[in-house]
């Protein structure tokens, strides 16, 4: 009994010290990914994106990102600007087209992609995988990851951090990060640790060696349907 009201006592003195920490009933704690569990979550949610000549070789490659079940997608402009045929290839072999760039905005370097009803690409469960979109914005520091296919069938993960949130780059805000960026990546998701898309990749900063461009999460909601802002 001596015992009990001794810590009863020390949880009281830390309490009004303001050393206590506690939860409110009910709330979650966010789970924090490593990079093996971040893959496994986004790989079916993302693709690579093939723009096609008329002869149906591919002229340039990148990566795209899903959505919606349904199938909107981003990637980045550049990417598909001035394509004639987009088409996609899923993380287990499946090819999807025609993919339709429905909305884009050059400046902000972002573009929404619309892919194939699921039941037409014949999509395994007959729905798309997708990825939540941050709400929030990015701090210094935060711990994120890069994720995109360089080659063909090899899609790879790269972690690093937020250099900063907000950067000026010629006019525009970008997100600058550590996270390792190859040709081919562009388009592709950056993760935040709590499995959330917190950016697309945009390129790579010359002026400073591996540090990386990422279009946030503001200039992508600014041209998504109003059901997924």
């Amino acid at each position: 009994m001596r015992n009990k009201l001794m810590a009863l006592c020390l949880l009281l003195a830390m309490a009004s010290a303001g050393l206590l920490v506690t939860r409110p009933a009910g709330a979650d704690t966010p789970v924090v990914n490593n990079a093996e569990q971040t893959y496994r979550l986004a790989e079916n949610a993302m693709f690579y994106l093939r723009v096609l000549k008329s002869d149906g070789t591919a002229s340039s490659t990148g990566t795209g990102i899903i959505l919606s079940s349904g199938g909107t997608a981003a990637t980045a402009y550049h990417v598909v600007k001035g394509a004639e045929r987009l088409e996609g290839v899923l993380a287990d072999g499946t090819v999807v087209s025609p993919i339709k760039v429905t909305k884009y905005d050059e400046l902000k370097d972002v573009a929404v992609l619309e892919l194939p009803a699921p039941a037409a690409a014949k999509v395994k469960g007959g729905a798309y995988a997708y990825l939540n979109i941050r709400k929030e914005a990015l701090e210094h520091g935060e711990a994120v990851f890069a994720l995109g296919y360089p080659l063909k069938n090899t899609g790879i993960i790269t972690s690093g951090i937020v250099n900063t949130p907000d950067a000026q780059i010629n006019g525009r805000s970008r997100i600058l990060t550590s996270s390792q960026v190859a040709s081919g990546m562009s388009g592709g998701p950056l993760i935040d640790a709590h499995g959330q898309l917190a950016g697309i990749i945009s390129g790579s900063l010359r002026t400073m060696d591996n540090i990386h461009l990422v279009v946030n999460m503001e200039d992508l909601r600014s041209l998504l349907p109003a059901a997924l802002k």
